[in-house]
């Protein structure tokens, strides 16, 4: 079967390809803030985070679960649509995107611990059978190692590796050895939650291990 990624994450490649599972890929075209901010204006309310998450992770596999039903009217698979982000002491913490919001990032987190919110949304499309989609979000918390250095978390953002990833950390790479635990499926924290990713795909009628290419 058909596996078609609506994501051009590195971190959510890998681990599907860790999974046993060689997806397609797809860059979903979705403005995310401007997103948000038309919900948020039409609710007159800020979305909770996971709210926010489900939101995104559900425009982008739309995006391209409808692009590929007028592309490939053949498709038989499933399009997975995934986001992330953190939140620390209430505050929606995304990609620091610069040198300088990475470093403040951690220092404010060293030592204390915040969550890793995780929205996913599954399409499942059949030539001549109208789409079918499940969704959910899950949730893991991170703590982070009190006795990081400065000269540790300069090195990090030299690295560059936290600039664009959700939160300003990795649990998969240099960023590891800084997290002292994590409560909950540690594949959340890397950008998707596997078990829960199961769940949808079992709810849409469509077994695991038919998502193989490999044993």
């Amino acid at each position: 079967m058909r596996v078609l990624l609506a994501s051009t994450s590195p971190a959510r490649l890998m681990l599907l390809r860790q999974a046993g599972i060689e997806p397609e890929t797809a860059s979903p075209d979705v403005d995310e803030e401007a997103v948000v901010a038309a919900v948020e204006a039409a609710e007159g309310r800020t979305l909770a985070p996971d709210e926010h998450v489900l939101l995104l992770a559900r425009r982008k596999a739309a995006d391209v679960a409808a692009r590929v039903t007028a592309e490939d009217p053949g498709f038989d698979g499933i399009v997975i649509g995934g986001d992330s982000m953190f939140e620390l002491d209430g505050e929606i913490l995304g990609k620091p995107h610069t040198p300088e919001a990475a470093t403040a990032r951690w220092v404010a987190m060293r030592g204390r611990t915040g969550v890793l919110h995780s929205g996913h949304a599954v399409y499942r499309l059949r030539p001549g059978a109208p789409a079918e989609e499940a969704e959910a979000v899950a949730a893991a918390s991170v703590s982070f190692s009190a006795d990081v250095t400065d000269d540790e978390i300069a090195a990090y953002v030299a690295s560059g590796e936290p600039l664009h990833v959700a939160g300003a950390f990795t649990i998969d790479s240099l960023g590891g050895a800084f997290i002292e635990r994590i409560e909950g499926d540690p594949s959340t924290v890397v950008g998707m939650s596997l078990p829960t990713l199961r769940g949808l795909v079992r709810e849409l009628g469509v077994a695991w291990p038919d998502l193989w290419s490999r044993s």
